[in-house]
């Protein structure tokens, strides 16, 4: 890592991507492989980040019942009367074990309005209407505010939207952190291609090990 690359722990802010519960219960249809089995890792990180006061946002997928809002390549699937993540589902909802609270409900009609959910202390809910959590969104903003120059990344499913916020983090100068062991679908030549745009690839033990001197004594 050199001097522009190198994570900044305490001004580092985590990412879930998708770990809706469509994409990890097993037969449902949009199960993602992999993706049930990176939730306890997702858990020990956001654990860290709570007990370091540092932030957290969730950034999610949520489809309107018409298909209005849908990437193309699913538009004819959701018009059909398929059910991915549509508003109003269980199925759109975050993994129970990934809040501070299980009864934590998503406001969706106001996160597809552009609204960022707060749902605990530094920690909020964000949607992305594309692959990328940068697109159409205000997380560059909200990140700005936080002070946040280091962004570390978990969820599903790499090659699609991890990947690419990735990569839009990166276009804007943020120091950049990819958990590999809690994120769904890696694969060695994904990794071989981050490390070559300075992405700092780490396992979770790498990552909690140096969030654990920023913790809240009574932590």
């Amino acid at each position: 890592m050199d001097v522009y690359t190198k994570p900044h722990w305490s001004l580092s802010a985590l990412l879930t991507i998708d770990v809706q519960r469509d994409f990890t219960i097993p037969r449902t249809p949009a199960l993602i492989p992999g993706t049930r089995e990176i939730v306890p890792a997702i858990q020990r990180l956001a654990r860290a980040y709570r007990s370091a006061s540092l932030p957290i946002i969730h950034v999610i997928r949520l489809y309107l019942a018409d298909g209005s809002n849908v990437d193309l390549c699913r538009r004819a699937r959701i018009e059909g009367g398929g059910k991915i993540v549509v508003a109003g589902t269980e199925g759109s909802q975050i993994v129970r074990e990934l809040l501070p609270s299980p009864s934590i409900l998503l406001d969706e009609g106001n996160l597809i309005a552009g609204e960022i959910q707060s749902i605990g202390d530094q920690e909020w809910v964000m949607y992305k209407p594309r692959w990328g959590a940068f697109y159409g969104t205000r997380l560059g903003e909200y990140l700005g505010q936080q002070g946040v120059n280091t962004l570390v990344f978990s969820g599903s499913n790499f090659p699609n939207c991890p990947r690419t916020s990735i990569y839009e983090a990166s276009e804007r100068d943020f120091r950049v952190v990819l958990v590999k062991d809690a994120v769904s679908g890696i694969y060695d030549q994904g990794l071989q291609e981050l490390r070559g745009i300075g992405v700092s690839i780490v396992t979770t033990d790498e990552c909690v090990n140096p969030l654990a001197s920023l913790s809240r004594p009574h932590e």
